[in-house]
């Protein structure tokens, strides 16, 4: 692995940092989110057919940038800074990258170019509240997830030569203002049971959609009901279902290795924050921050983050190596918890203000939770990666042997 960035490395960041530190403020980023859409649109605008930012991952042939994970990455770390609401991750990290491994080739001229620039967002509908365990991260996903037939998913149909569906799906990310839905349905009852993946466009009669108050208002959320609306098969058909939780578990990977470097931007900025507050808040005569017993909390928090951000740029490095090794999870449980702790120690060292709604702090506290009760937690996707790699049994296998 080489850990030096090229200047176009560099330049995205430079270019990211200018524009967030101008129009992504505190003040810019909670008047966007209690906008209709959640997000700034002419943000979102540039991002898109200026910067090409959507696009960054996705293969020039349709329309994208052609650079790997890293560059998404560091895009991604940019915006965690300023916790920055967009469709991107929704868009890139979830959907177009399961768009590209499934879909036709008609589905892919027609989509992906789209997404690449900005003009079509999209997100990823799971049934429940099964987000994690769908993308395989906190568990084994083995589709059961969907519905498995039972009250509660969303069941797929063929009907007259077309695809119906019906069911409802929660927490579905930036799912009220996406242009496009993808959604995970259960089909083939109990005889061929399986899940696939279909496409819903916004205008479909039928469908229904909530944005639903949630903990972390700059990760918008919605309800999304399918009262038998016509959608559309992504790919060729998987009769048996094990392509598609393929692409789930891989999309998973690239999902993480995301969210772990948004999170490492967010905990950087939250801990640069606190720094500057210390250096400037007195007490008993002299600044907080000159307090050994300060120092030293600060020091343990910037080194959790450091070692995050060298965990999350290997994750990134490796989902685009020859071979893809799939870290994201590990890379995700270790960024979560640099963030977690860096969002509870901005609280605490601003004191009196720092549990306020009216102060900044509480917007970093509310993605570490906000993000843990979506992705994680911690503790299972650490338990997941060491199922993965066969850990316990290699332990268990090793203590027979001697």
């Amino acid at each position: 692995m080489d850990a030096t960035f090229t200047e176009e490395q560099q330049e995205i960041r430079r270019t990211l940092r200018e524009l967030t530190t101008k129009r992504c403020t505190p003040d810019d980023v909670k008047a966007a989110t209690r906008t209709p859409a959640g997000h700034d649109l002419a943000l979102w605008g540039a991002l898109g057919t200026e910067l090409g930012l959507p696009g960054l991952a996705l293969p020039e042939r349709y329309g994208g940038v052609g650079a790997t994970m890293t560059e998404l990455a560091l895009a991604e770390e940019e915006l965690g800074r300023v916790l920055a609401p967009t469709p991107l991750l929704a868009t890139s990290g979830l959907a177009a990258p399961l768009i590209t491994a499934l879909g036709t080739e008609d589905q892919r001229e027609t989509l992906l170019p789209r997404l690449a620039d900005g003009s079509l967002s999209a997100a990823l509908a799971v049934p429940g509240t099964g987000l994690a365990t769908a993308l395989g991260l906190v568990a084994d996903n083995a589709g059961d997830w969907a519905g498995g037939g039972r009250a509660g998913g969303v069941q797929a149909r063929r009907a007259e030569g077309a695809w119906r569906l019906y069911g409802q799906a929660e927490q579905v990310l930036d799912g009220h203002s996406a242009g496009l839905l993808l959604v995970a349905a259960h089909t083939g009852g109990f005889a061929r049971s399986r899940t696939l993946l279909f496409l819903v466009r916004e205008d479909a009669p039928g469908l229904v959609r909530t944005r639903q108050t949630s903990l972390d208002e700059t990760r918008p959320q919605a309800r999304v009901e399918l009262r038998d609306v016509e959608a559309e098969l992504l790919g060729a058909g998987d009769s048996e279902g094990t392509v598609v939780l393929g692409a789930l578990a891989a999309t998973g990977d690239t999902a993480a290795t995301l969210l772990a470097a948004e999170a490492v931007g967010a905990a950087e900025r939250a801990l640069e924050r606190t720094v500057e507050y210390v250096k400037e808040r007195e007490q008993f005569g002299r600044p907080v921050g000159s307090f050994q017993a300060v120092k030293h909390r600060l020091a343990d928090v910037y080194v959790q983050v450091q070692a995050a951000r060298s965990a999350a740029y290997y994750a990134a490095w490796a989902a685009g190596a020859a071979e893809p090794e799939r870290v994201g999870g590990l890379a995700l449980a270790q960024a979560l918890e640099a963030l977690r702790t860096a969002a509870g120690e901005a609280v605490q060292l601003h004191g009196g203000i720092g549990f306020t709604w009216e102060h900044d702090a509480h917007l970093y506290l509310k993605r570490a939770a906000g993000d843990e009760l979506l992705f994680g937690p911690v503790h299972m996707l650490r338990a997941r990666a060491a199922q993965a790699a066969d850990l316990f049994e290699s332990a268990a296998a090793a203590e027979v042997s001697a």
